[in-house]
């Protein structure tokens, strides 16, 4: 095992993000990074492809950099491979490489980690997935061939067997306070534009579009309390403005008891917080089902569609843990509202089942965030992973 010093400029770790779907990719990277600085002293970098999706996310960044440093992270823009704005040469030699959510790191770097002595441990970070055979691949190595030495696959999960999930240390005990705290949400609120001491049932939207959106919306205006559904700005935003152009103008449009407001894309501490502060989350893709459940409030996830129906066998992959150690009737209206809303079912019956059982689903939410924090953090579960296999970076002695 290769021990490094105080000094050795390789306890760097380089993270390299391929931004796919706007927010999900970067999200999970710029939040490992800036854990991986703030808990786990370790020098940081992190190579984006897509720096104005990154700003969305970190209003800080400046898209017209090639580099920065946020949060102790070192930020690269990470351009074409051809590209001649990053010279490959100069980059300092890493001690780990992770090559984040399916992107790929460009054979010009490979052939440098192949050249170094000892090479960098190279770390594959897979997406999510509940699906049983990830317990079987997490860990494993594939040989590179060719004096790549090997890479390393690492999966989040939701069970002991997988990477875990990523939290930050206090996070837990700061949304708590959050939620009770009346007048910090209150300021919360004020700080997008809204008053919310009417409104009984406030639901936050980030979604993908839906065709049976009208259908939901519609049994929201029939409720006999009044709901505000606030959705950031994206893909469902656009698709309810061509039906109310004024949302995008920052109007509230009133429907009967429901009232909609389109908010600007939230900084991810603000996101933290809007989940906490909402009694109800409809999240999508990946960053944000794992928020959501730190949030431990109601939610319901849409998966990212796939081709042949895929993405099903995924979301009931989940739910088998999810659900697990539900009451029958409990488990069964959550399986069937989540499979409603990955579907292009009309949503009225799924939605009259679930919201009589929000209560019992934020209370079963406390227990089942509880069984997601005994598994460890992805982060330290990473660092544990590098020094049990090559290396020992400055920081690690320390733990």
């Amino acid at each position: 095992m290769q021990q490094l010093n105080q000094s050795d400029e390789r306890g760097l770790w380089r993270v390299f993000c391929s931004v796919v779907d706007n927010f999900g990719d970067i999200g999970i990277c710029w939040r490992l990074s800036r854990q991986l600085v703030a808990e786990h002293n370790i020098r940081v970098e992190l190579l984006v492809d897509d720096l104005h999706s990154f700003k969305q996310i970190c209003p800080q960044v400046r898209p017209e950099l090639a580099s920065q440093t946020i949060a102790g992270v070192e930020i690269l823009f990470w351009p074409e491979e051809n590209c001649p704005s990053l010279n490959w040469q100069q980059l300092t030699p890493a001690a780990v490489v992770i090559e984040a959510l399916a992107c790929t790191i460009p054979d010009v770097y490979k052939q440098l980690m192949a050249s170094q002595q000892p090479a960098p441990l190279w770390l594959n970070l897979e997406y999510l997935s509940a699906e049983a055979w990830v317990e079987g691949c997490h860990g494993l190595s594939s040989p590179q061939g060719h004096g790549g030495g090997n890479k390393y696959f690492f999966f989040p999960g939701f069970s002991n067997k997988t990477g875990g999930l990523l939290y930050e240390q206090d996070l837990s005990q700061r949304l708590d306070a959050f939620k009770a705290d009346n007048q910090a949400q209150q300021r919360f609120w004020q700080q997008l534009g809204l008053n919310t001491e009417q409104f009984e049932l406030k639901i936050s939207m980030f979604a993908y579009s839906h065709s049976q959106i009208a259908s939901l919306l519609k049994q929201w205006q029939q409720l006999t309390v009044d709901v505000l559904c606030v959705i950031p700005q994206g893909e469902l935003a656009n698709e309810l403005a061509r039906q109310y152009p004024q949302l995008l103008c920052g109007a509230i449009v009133q429907l009967n008891q429901l009232y909609l407001k389109v908010i600007p894309f939230l900084a991810q501490p603000d996101y933290d917080l809007l989940l906490a502060a909402c009694d109800l989350n409809f999240v999508r893709g990946e960053d944000s089902i794992i928020r959501a459940q730190w949030a431990g409030r109601p939610f319901i996830w849409q998966i990212y569609r796939q081709q042949e129906n895929a993405h099903l066998l995924k979301l009931a992959a989940f739910l088998d843990h999810y659900c697990r150690q539900m009451p029958i009737g409990l488990a069964d209206i959550t399986r069937q509202s989540f499979l409603s809303w990955n579907t292009d079912s009309d949503l009225t019956d799924s939605w009259n089942s679930f919201y009589p059982v929000m209560q019992q689903l934020a209370d079963y939410n406390l227990l089942w965030r509880a069984q997601l924090l005994a598994n460890g953090d992805l982060a330290s579960n990473l660092v544990h992973f590098a020094k049990k296999k090559f290396i020992i970076t400055p920081n690690f002695s320390q733990q």
